[in-house]
């Protein structure tokens, strides 16, 4: 017999997940008599693993086979802890740690605890809504592109459909410099078409001015873009947003600048009043120079993208502090929040800084961080960052669920592993942040989802541009996309659409991920498919705001329940390749699935359904 504690239910940790200061957490753990416990003490660790807390957890009773000790814990502030079992028995004394085994109970991780604001608050729009992402260029074209400004050498392209440039220069460099002129103009005229995929929230790739089509490197922050329109044009566009019940979310790249910018301005684009002209620059002190002018800090070493000083004190108010400052500026515009590209380059500080500023300009702005691990326990640079026991952050990018998403659609896992990942985030996440996770499948970072389902091919630039998936591999992958998107609009957060996803496109990552969308080429089934699930969690307040009990996971086959204020939903989703019998209730939506009796359903192989059990 094992010793029994599992953090994740209730009957061992009492409440499940993170604590906010002085909450009461009650533990309880099960140890096998016949090794004849005498005390069992929990050892608590701050989050640089230095002793805290040993609180004993008194014999309170028989179970069994077992010895039932309990305690209660709590803690005096926010921040990170871990725990571990210290455990006397008969024969000695040993540890219990989170993975040990029966041959070596101190072979694993620490289990952890998150104590959070009491006051921690996310916007009541943010959770559970839809979202979608809008590359800005290549989304919808409306009227002639304004070239004003633009630097040489740069690609419009002639016609919408045509590929990316992807050819690197004779001396090697991306210069990401081809345009298709898609604009605010143009996203405004398929307000429509978004608010059709259900979405509540609209997030756009960077605005500003620059000189790249991806336009992460900042020319000028408070500038949109010529190529996207007017300052009015996209007060427009969020107004038309707004009509329709969608927040606008902008991406904010605070880590570097662009080179070609108002601030560094190496090339005298601006003026010459840059950092890299003169000393005596104002934005100078925003820059560390190796050696001046021409060896500076860079992101990743692209000298196009100079980093910056983030806690100087210029560039703090002028992206955040100052009357019109950047995220002041955008927030009068009509924005509604920001997503932070790179925040594990931003310092806590930094991060704290501008959420303060803009919930004191708009009570109900959102901010969600570009995190590709779990975000809660996170190490940047050496230092454990202080996302949610902070209240810094919203929101992240959910990766984790992608990526266990990917793993069970491609039977690398048989569904173990996914419901381990899932409660993991929920346990370790403040429930007001899960609930706000962007929920991801493709981003502008990653190869397109369909690909993605079936391809893992790592060719040169070249091969990839000729490279497409065949018949056959396009439809396993969109049967396999019926079902991942379903998951991902099932679970906790805020599902987040690329565009184009449900249109079928394909593509491996950067530039090929990046094309325009297909108006009028769209997949008609995978279209109808988004669309029925964006009104389905627009519908079911269950899917959005509901918590999360697995049925089954394994054997792969998975089902779980999402209850809220007295209602049930339950999701089955069937990746074997066996026909499964679940229980027949009113079907929400579904896929493959035939009924037997007026209380038992088939699920064919690849089958799914919500339904409400009646």
């Amino acid at each position: 017999m094992r010793i029994l504690f599992d953090s994740k239910k209730l009957l061992y940790k009492d409440p499940f997940g993170v604590l906010t200061p002085g909450q009461i957490c009650t533990l309880h753990i099960q140890v096998p008599r016949d090794i004849t416990p005498k005390q069992v003490v929990c050892c608590v660790l701050s989050q640089d693993h230095h002793p805290v807390m040993e609180v004993e957890l008194p014999w309170q009773r028989q179970s069994g086979p077992y010895d039932v000790f309990g305690g209660e814990l709590s803690f005096p502030q926010c921040g990170l802890y871990f725990y571990y079992f210290q455990i006397v028995a008969s024969s000695g004394a040993f540890r219990l740690f989170k993975a040990g085994d029966d041959t070596n109970m101190e072979a694993g991780d620490l289990w952890q605890l998150s104590c959070v604001p009491a006051d921690f608050q996310t916007p009541d729009w943010a959770q559970g809504a839809v979202m979608y992402q809008v590359f800005p260029d290549r989304f919808h074209r409306s009227g002639q592109c304004d070239l004003t400004g633009k630097l040489q050498p740069y690609t419009v392209h002639t016609h919408w459909d045509e590929e990316v440039d992807w050819r690197p220069t004779p001396q090697g460099e991306v210069l990401n410099n081809d345009f298709f002129g898609g604009n605010f103009r143009g996203i405004t005229e398929k307000m429509d078409y978004i608010a059709s995929m259900g979405a509540t929230i609209l997030y756009l790739n960077p605005i500003s001015k620059s000189f790249s089509s991806h336009r992460y490197d900042t020319g000028d922050y408070k500038t949109p873009d010529p190529m996207l329109g007017t300052e009015a044009d996209f007060a427009a566009m969020c107004d038309a947003a707004h009509a329709r019940g969608i927040r606008v979310v902008l991406d904010g790249v605070y880590s570097h600048t662009g080179s070609n910018s108002l601030y560094f301005d190496r090339y005298g684009t601006f003026g010459g009043n840059g950092a890299y002209c003169s000393k005596q620059s104002p934005y100078y002190p925003w820059y560390s120079f190796r050696h001046y002018p021409d060896s500076y800090a860079s992101w990743w070493d692209f000298d196009t993208l100079p980093t910056v000083q983030k806690m100087e004190p210029s560039f703090v108010d002028y992206i955040i502090s100052g009357p019109d400052s950047v995220v002041a500026h955008w927030l009068r515009l009509g924005a509604d929040g920001f997503r932070l590209d790179v925040v594990d380059e931003l310092p806590d500080p930094f991060v704290a800084l501008l959420k303060q500023r803009i919930r004191q300009l708009k009570p109900d702005a959102l901010l969600i961080g570009e995190v590709w691990e779990d975000a809660s326990n996170k190490i940047a640079y050496e230092q454990r960052r202080r996302y949610f026991v902070d209240g810094e952050l919203d929101s992240v990018m959910n990766y984790p669920f992608r990526t266990a998403i990917l793993n069970f659609m491609r039977e690398w896992d048989d569904g173990k592993a996914l419901r381990d990942t899932v409660l993991t985030i929920a346990e370790n996440y403040p429930p007001q942040v899960l609930l706000c996770c962007m929920n991801i499948l493709g981003t502008h970072d990653t190869p397109r989802i369909l690909t993605a389902l079936v391809d893992d091919f790592d060719g040169s630039r070249a091969e990839k541009a000729r490279r497409h998936l065949s018949r056959n591999q396009y439809l396993v992958a969109q049967e396999r996309l019926l079902m991942a998107s379903f998951l991902q609009y099932a679970l906790p957060g805020t599902p987040s659409l690329y565009y184009g996803d449900e249109a079928g496109m394909e593509g491996y990552k950067d530039p090929f991920n990046r094309r325009t969308y297909p108006w009028g080429r769209e997949n008609e089934e995978l279209l109808a498919h988004f669309q029925q699930l964006g009104a389905l969690r627009r519908s079911c307040a269950p899917l959005r705001l509901g918590d999360i009990q697995f049925l089954v996971a394994g054997d792969h086959r998975l089902g779980f329940t999402r209850s809220y204020a007295g209602q049930t939903v339950q999701i089955y989703l069937n990746r074997s390749g066996n026909d499964w019998d679940i229980p027949a209730g009113k079907i929400l939506l579904g896929h493959s699935l035939k009924t037997l009796t007026p209380h038992q359903l088939t699920l064919a192989p690849m089958g799914f359904c919500a339904e409400i059990l009646e």
